[in-house]
Order: structure tokens, then C-alpha cells, then sequence
């Protein structure tokens, strides 16, 4: 995906987030403990927090900062605009901290604030009782890719702690993703997972969709009913608790 197209992913998902926001009491089923007003927090202070790191050159030591003492949305509607034009000022190839190792610019945290809109705004939505409006094809493809292979692979490479006993399954546990023609092989290696292309027979089990489908199960925003699931049950159930410890 381009710049433009993250850019513009991220207006029209701020602006359904915001939209869905009706009850700032209301609790988000996908975010359990929360409520609305706690995620519109999280947004903007996730928001804010690629502000500072963008302006100030180094991620921040310290987060979040003091309360403000703003209503939620007003910080939200804040955040977005200081956000925005950070990246309106700055290239993509512009260098910038991030915690993934191998990217160091703002074009990951221009990728990444889109698909973080992105799964907030669905949980938005949950939140209100609404339909999920669907998530493009291109969006999800690549917000696949980015939880399978920044996310997951990484993170279990740099913090193998956060996953407990997860990481000592054999080898040999392999599970197959597959949205819209892409396939991504999962598998367990080293004490690590790592994201390969497919290779006829090495996958254990089958987990397909719909890009849009395929993301949010990932993401844990719906359940094994909203994809097809096949073969070894077990490797997909620790592929679940993979990606809880990767994406918590």
C-alpha cells in the first residue's frame, strides 16, 4: 500500500471510531475491562506517544504523561490532529525510532497507526451494537502481513519471555494462513516463530477467509466461526495463544 492510502485509511477510520463512540460507558466486548472512554484514551495516547517519538527523536521514557484533564474526545480529536500533521511534515523515509529493529522510519508509523485505527474503529463498533463495517481487502491483506510478520515473528525473537512455554512446541507445528490468494506458512523454529512462504505439505492445519475475516481473527476481534479452520486443532489453538502474547 501506498502513503496515500494508509492516510486515507486512517481519516475514514478515525472519523467511523469517533462516530461509533456514542456511549463513552458502554464496555467493549474485545477489549475486556474497558469501556468506551478508556478506548478512546488508549487511541489518542497511542496517537500522541508517535508524536512525541516524531518530534523529539527518541521514543519517550516515560508513558503516558500526566492527565491533562481533557474529556476523551477532545484529547482524541487532539491527538489526530497533531498526528496527521507530523505526518504531513515528514517523509516516509525520514528516520524515526520504533521498537520493530529492521524499520526504523515514519513510514512504519505511518503503516501501523493505520492499522491500529483500523482494529479500533471495529472495536468502536462492537462496543455500539453495530455491524462491522467491512475492512478493504487491501488494508487487511497488509495489516496481515504486518500482525504475522512484525508482530508475531518478531516479538518472539526479541521478548521469547512474554510467551511463556508457548515457544517449546516442536518444531514441526506449522499452520497455514490464507486470505484472497495469499498464504503465509506459520511455523515454530529455534524457539521462535517465523513466517515462510508455503511449502506443499508442511502445514499441519488450514486457518482461511476473507482478508477481512482472516485480520480479525488474528487480531482476536472474532471467533473460529468467522474463518475456516482445518486439520490439527491443537497447533491452531496455540497459534491463538501466540498471538495474544504478541499482540496484547
Amino acid at each position: 500500500m501506498t502513503r496515500e492510502m494508509f492516510l486515507r485509511s486512517i481519516e475514514a477510520d478515525f472519523d467511523a471510531l469517533r462516530a461509533a463512540a456514542v456511549d463513552p460507558a458502554a464496555a467493549v466486548p474485545s477489549c475486556p475491562g474497558w469501556t468506551v472512554d478508556d478506548l478512546l484514551d488508549h487511541v489518542a495516547h497511542v496517537y500522541l506517544h508517535k508524536v512525541e517519538t516524531m518530534r523529539r527523536g527518541a521514543l519517550p521514557e516515560r508513558w503516558p504523561p500526566s492527565p491533562t484533564g481533557e474529556p476523551s474526545l477532545v484529547l482524541l480529536d487532539r491527538a489526530f490532529a497533531e498526528l496527521l500533521a507530523e505526518f504531513a511534515r515528514r517523509p516516509d523515509d525520514e528516520k524515526c525510532p520504533t521498537w520493530h529493529e529492521p524499520d526504523q522510519t515514519v513510514g512504519f508509523w505511518v503503516r501501523r497507526m493505520a492499522q491500529e485505527t483500523v482494529i479500533h474503529r471495529v472495536d468502536a463498533e462492537l462496543a455500539a451494537g453495530r455491524p462491522i463495517t467491512p475492512i478493504p481487502a487491501e488494508l487487511a491483506g497488509d495489516g496481515i502481513a504486518e500482525v504475522l510478520e512484525v508482530f508475531l515473528s518478531f516479538a518472539t525473537r526479541q521478548w521469547p519471555e512474554d510467551f511463556g512455554d508457548l515457544l517449546t512446541a516442536p518444531n514441526d507445528q506449522a499452520v497455514l494462513v490464507s486470505a484472497a490468494g495469499a498464504r503465509w506458512l506459520v511455523r515454530l523454529a529455534g524457539g521462535a516463530v517465523e513466517v515462510v512462504p508455503p511449502t506443499a505439505g508442511q502445514a499441519m492445519a488450514q486457518v482461511s477467509g476473507s482478508p477481512h475475516d482472516v485480520l480479525l481473527w488474528l487480531w482476536r476481534r472474532v471467533g473460529d466461526s468467522a474463518v475456516r479452520v482445518e486439520g490439527d486443532a491443537a497447533a491452531v489453538a496455540r497459534l491463538r495463544a501466540l498471538l495474544e502474547g504478541a499482540t496484547q
